[in-house]
């Protein structure tokens, strides 16, 4: 495999996410929250960090990023419509460019709706989705600043990449959103299914991300709306359930 990734938790529950390229070595993190966790991560790969990948501006995913640089003289990456509020940004880009891990290529998805400015991160050849706080597994992000016509095409972008695909999501959050997500389609089998194995994984203290986007597109009402209406009315039934 070109790259293989590697879930680090820090914060309550967030995820960062650490990419190793295999033919050179090169190594990225997507969205440091906090520094410690994700430093001795990386001293425990290997000591190395050579980019840093933010999909948005929020503190619980950037807040790591000055240890992290201060350690390993890590180069940061971000998008250019929130360079004005993300740390000081070595590349900037845009929607439709690459990003370099060593020898595979990352291309940049517009996907507004949590923030107007966030991004998202794909490596096909590895078949890795850095989507941040856009999709989680069984739900996707809160719409703080975009719109639900945002959101529904960012999800719709996403939805059309590989099946096969790792969903790296940027917190732990499939549990509760699973009992969601039964509310809305509770006659569906695999989302059945794919919660009750939830329920075991977290009672073993197991991760439930990555997943896979064939899962996603078989059990995440968000994923599976089929317009905005739809998307506006389930998110905002999440936005107020207990």
């Amino acid at each position: 495999m070109p790259v293989t990734v590697t879930a680090v938790p820090c914060l309550s529950d967030n995820y960062a996410w650490m990419l190793r390229d295999e033919a050179t070595g090169t190594v990225a993190l997507c969205d440091p929250g906090e520094a410690g966790p994700v430093i001795a991560a990386l001293e425990a790969a290997g000591g190395r960090c050579d980019l840093i990948l933010l999909t948005h501006h929020h503190g619980d995913h950037i807040d790591g990023v000055a240890g992290v640089q201060a350690r390993f003289g890590s180069r940061v990456v971000g998008a250019a419509a929130d360079a004005h509020r993300l740390p000081k940004l070595d590349v900037v880009l845009r929607p439709g460019e690459t990003v370099a891990v060593g020898a595979t290529q990352g291309v940049v998805i517009d996907t507004p709706g949590h923030t107007v400015g966030h991004i998202a991160f794909h490596f096909a050849e590895g078949d890795v989705l850095l989507c941040g706080d856009t999709l989680f597994s069984l739900g996707c992000g809160r719409l703080l600043e975009g719109t639900p016509a945002q959101m529904h095409g960012s999800l719709q972008a996403l939805a059309a990449l590989p099946e096969a695909t790792l969903v790296c999501c940027g917190h732990e959050y499939t549990e509760s959103n699973a009992r969601f997500a039964l509310t809305v389609e509770p006659e569906n089998a695999a989302l059945a299914a794919r919660a009750a194995e939830v329920k075991a994984q977290r009672a073993a203290g197991r991760a439930t991300v990555p997943t896979t986007l064939a899962q996603e597109k078989a059990t995440n009402p968000f994923l599976r709306a089929r317009d905005v209406a739809r998307l506006a009315a389930i998110r905002a039934g999440k936005d107020n359930f207990r």
